[in-house]
């Protein structure tokens, strides 16, 4: 028989928490950013005509895209509004973020209120649920003003498209766009990016990029488990109690190492891949864009806060001057090679390094030197 008089009740909260299972820190993620992403508006959907003008816009996109790769797609895509998107990103994201959630200790009938024991209890209980509180509001803020997945070069798991049309009507209008340049810029882009991030090969290099950066950027945004802990056992909680929020400060990118500098490298080039991929089917069906091209551009480096947050959750830093390089890296290619030269970033060995981003002759010699060309 337990002499701690709380220890029933300490006992019937974890038994509570355990019952939600594994993936509780997915549902809490969810939920919040399902709320964030609804927003002051309600999130609506679309209107039937613009999503019309999508559909009907989406095989003459479509057909340039399959001529670039040499490939045959159905050019499907969906209208949505921002909640879908949100649950399709963290869809996409569960299967990178999922090893990082730590496992429950076991429940305890003699756990002392004021020990230790119980205070790594809580922490080991709590710790992942706070996880996923991070994970949906970078979610839920990410649908904010992103068009779609497009701007988050991760591995997919599935050939789903979607378009947040609300996000693209906004976008147009603050620019003075005509609607229907953006409309095929973003089909562009969404067709090209999903070919590219679907393909076994180029996933599977991602990942193995992600497998030391989701490492980094987990222990450098807070140890949130472990700093509720820390918390805990110091006998100080007014600070969690007082300010909850305080526990989710700091979603920071890690430190540049050789782990960063390699999925920047990667993921920079698939970036300006896509836009200049987007930007020359825009062109090729509709004339010269500049105030598109330049309005994207500054979109890019002002208004994508909630963008550079979930990169940065996977440690990749959407900002900076890799960027500025990988935009040279793929200008340079296709005044040498033309757009058709980037077929190799389907295959495995396809993504450049951090050295041959500032070499894009020594990528380009490598890519068609080797076996799998």
């Amino acid at each position: 028989m337990t002499t701690n008089p709380f220890g029933d009740m300490f006992g019937d909260i974890f038994s509570m928490l355990s019952q939600q299972g594994p993936d509780a820190w997915f549902t809490t993620a969810s939920q919040l950013a399902l709320n964030i992403a609804r927003g002051d508006d309600g999130d609506p959907n679309p209107l039937p005509i613009e999503r019309q003008r999508l559909e009907e816009l989406a095989p003459l996109v479509g057909r340039h895209v399959d001529a670039l790769f040499g490939v045959s797609r159905e050019p499907s895509i969906v209208a949505v509004n921002r909640s879908a998107l949100t649950t399709a990103a963290l869809e996409q994201w569960r299967p990178l973020m999922a090893p990082m959630m730590p496992t429950p200790l076991a429940a305890s009938d003699e756990l002392d209120v004021a020990g230790t024991q119980m205070m790594a209890q809580i922490a080991s209980t709590i710790g992942p649920l706070f996880t996923g509180f991070q994970m949906g509001s970078v979610a839920g803020h990410f649908s904010a003003r992103a068009w779609s997945l497009a701007v988050l070069p991760l591995p997919r798991v599935d050939e789903q498209r979607l378009l947040v049309v609300n996000n693209l009507a906004t976008f147009a209008s603050e620019w003075s766009l005509e609607r229907d340049e953006v409309y095929v810029f973003a089909l562009a882009q969404e067709f090209v990016a999903s070919l590219v991030l679907t393909q076994p090969g180029t996933g599977d290099a991602l990942r193995a990029l992600l497998i030391d950066t989701v490492n980094e950027a987990h222990a450098v945004q807070g140890d949130l488990m472990g700093r509720l802990q820390t918390m805990m056992e110091s006998g100080d909680i007014n600070e969690m109690m007082n300010d909850p929020a305080s526990l989710l400060d700091g979603i920071n990118v890690p430190e540049e190492s050789d782990a960063t500098r390699a999925i920047n490298a990667a993921t920079s080039v698939l970036l300006a891949f896509f836009c200049a991929a987007a930007q020359d089917i825009t062109e090729t069906l509709l004339g010269p864009r500049p105030a598109l091209v330049e309005a994207y551009a500054r979109h890019r480096r002002s208004d994508a806060r909630g963008e550079d947050a979930a990169a940065a959750l996977f440690g990749i830093t959407t900002q900076g001057p890799h960027h500025d390089a990988a935009t040279a890296f793929v200008a340079t290619l296709v005044a040498e090679h033309s757009l058709s030269v980037f077929g190799a970033l389907l295959r495995v060995d396809g993504l450049p390094s951090a050295s041959e981003l500032h070499d894009p002759a020594a990528w380009y010699e490598r890519v068609t030197n080797s076996p799998l060309a």
